[in-house]
Parts: C-alpha cells; sequence; structure tokens
C-alpha cells in the first residue's frame, strides 16, 4: 500500500480540526504522506465535495483517500471504506464519495468500518474525521487489510448522488449547474466534446436557457477575451463548460443552485 493519505473535508482553516487529523496520522505512521485536497467545502455542501474530489483524483496518485463533508450527526449513518481501482476512499455513507468512484472505475469491494480496535477512543459523535477516518487510514497505510475493517457492504447498497450527465439533441445539450466555485464560476455538467458535437466552437455565441430565462453568452478560451463585467462561457480546468464573468460572480449575477436545469445552443 502506498504511504499517501489524502484529506478533503469541510473544516475549514480557523480551527485545530485539520492539524487534529494530521496529528492522528502521523502519530500512527510517521511515513505517511498526506496531501490536502480541500478544506473549504462549504459546510455540509455534499454535493461540491463530491465534485471537487472526483475533478482532482486525476492529478492525485493512488493511496488512501480521505473525505468528511456531512451535515448529519455521525452516528446517524455508517462510515465505509471502498476499494476501486488502486484507491481506497474513507467517508460517509452520504453520497460523498460516489463520483469519485466514477471516476476511479467504480467500486470494487466496499466495508463499513466497525472495528473498534482501529479508531481513536473515546470516539466523538461529530468528529468521525479525526477519530475513524484518520486513523483508519493510517493503519491502512500502516499494512492493515481493507477487509480487516469490517463486513461487506453490498454495493448496490451504497448512498450515490445522481451522477450529472449532458442530453445532446436538436441542436443543443441539456445538463445542469454541476457546482459553483470561490470565484462565482458557474460549472455545468456539459463538456467541451459535448459543444463540439454539435458544432460549436471557440468565437461562437451561446444561448443559455435557464428555465423562462435566456442569455447570450460568447464562448471564449479565457475570461480576458471580453470586458471586465462581462459573462463568458469558456472550458474549465476539468474540462467542463462553466459560465464566468470577467472580474465578477457569474453565481450571484444568474441566481442558478447546483441541479438547475441549463440548455446549451448555437446562435445563428
Amino acid at each position: 500500500m502506498t504511504s499517501v493519505i489524502t484529506l478533503l473535508t469541510d473544516y475549514g482553516l480557523e480551527d485545530g480540526f485539520v492539524a487534529s487529523c494530521h496529528g492522528v496520522i502521523i502519530g500512527i505512521t510517521p511515513e505517511a504522506r498526506i496531501i490536502d485536497v480541500c478544506h473549504l467545502v462549504p459546510a455540509g455542501d455534499i454535493r461540491r465535495g463530491a465534485a471537487i474530489l472526483a475533478q482532482t483524483l486525476p492529478y492525485l496518485p493512488a493511496g488512501v483517500h480521505i473525505a468528511a463533508v456531512d451535515p448529519s450527526a455521525a452516528s446517524a449513518r455508517r462510515s465505509i471504506a471502498v476499494e476501486a481501482g488502486q484507491r481506497i476512499f474513507i467517508g460517509p455513507d452520504n453520497g460523498l464519495l460516489s463520483w469519485a468512484l466514477l471516476a476511479s472505475g467504480g467500486a470494487r469491494v466496499a466495508y463499513e468500518i466497525t472495528n473498534k480496535e482501529l479508531f481513536l477512543t473515546p470516539v466523538s459523535p461529530t468528529f468521525h474525521g479525526r477519530d475513524v477516518y484518520a486513523p483508519v487510514a493510517a493503519h491502512l497505510v500502516a499494512g492493515r487489510r481493507p477487509d480487516e475493517l469490517g463486513p461487506r457492504i453490498p454495493l448496490d447498497r451504497l448512498l450515490s448522488l445522481p451522477t450529472p450527465t449532458a442530453r445532446i439533441g436538436e441542436g443543443a445539450a441539456e445538463g445542469e449547474v454541476l457546482s459553483l466555485d470561490r470565484y462565482g464560476n458557474v460549472q455545468l455538467s456539459v463538456t467541451a466534446d459535448d459543444l463540439a458535437t454539435l458544432g460549436i466552437q471557440v468565437g461562437d455565441a451561446l444561448a443559455v436557457s435557464m428555465g423562462r430565462r435566456q442569455i447570450t453568452v460568447p464562448f471564449r478560451d479565457t475570461y480576458a477575451a471580453v470586458p471586465p463585467g462581462d459573462l463568458v462561457a469558456f472550458t474549465d480546468s476539468a474540462g467542463m463548460v462553466s459560465v464566468a464573468i470577467n472580474s465578477g460572480d457569474a453565481a450571484q449575477r444568474l441566481g442558478l443552485p447546483p441541479g438547475a436545469h441549463v440548455r446549451l445552443s448555437r446562435v445563428p
């Protein structure tokens, strides 16, 4: 097992929560290499956490991946470890891991984490990241087997988020708002390849329909291709189509929440 452990949480950076997790891991396995993926996931935003993890995964080495974003009480749902490809994912069974599992080729086997010998004690009912996920990850890196964590879970019993997709037809791509980033960019579930299928290329103008509203947005390479304050559509670093404002906040202006339906077509 690789020595890499990655961490994604909604713990923030103002308190000692992240440092506590680091300390637990290093205390058990000093040779562990910890990568902090993100600790500024909006509190309890499972969908945003799932998107960040899945889109970062191609650039992370194989290892043990902890994800802790859980708006419910920790005692209200089970903790799981799931093997996918050469990776092991640890987190709550609330759908947070589901998109990363798909990005890894799909889950192979899942376990409910119940082996208390591997936990910190006493276990805080509100801090499983420190008392369950961190020590379990450290023990896996140190050589414990996944099947020592607890009983197997049928894969079809794992909770999953709906998979965002795009539908292509009748000269348009239909999708949804996938996530909103800290810059106010609105990432869609439509890819650049989807637009290419429709013959849409950089330099075209897009008709963006959002319910009863429709706006026209230029499709460009970068924010700087339009004047400050103007809307622009572009292909982001994850290969998804995003709508942004040069030096502004598109999410605030458009008022589109994650999951909102969006339709894209080329303006003649």
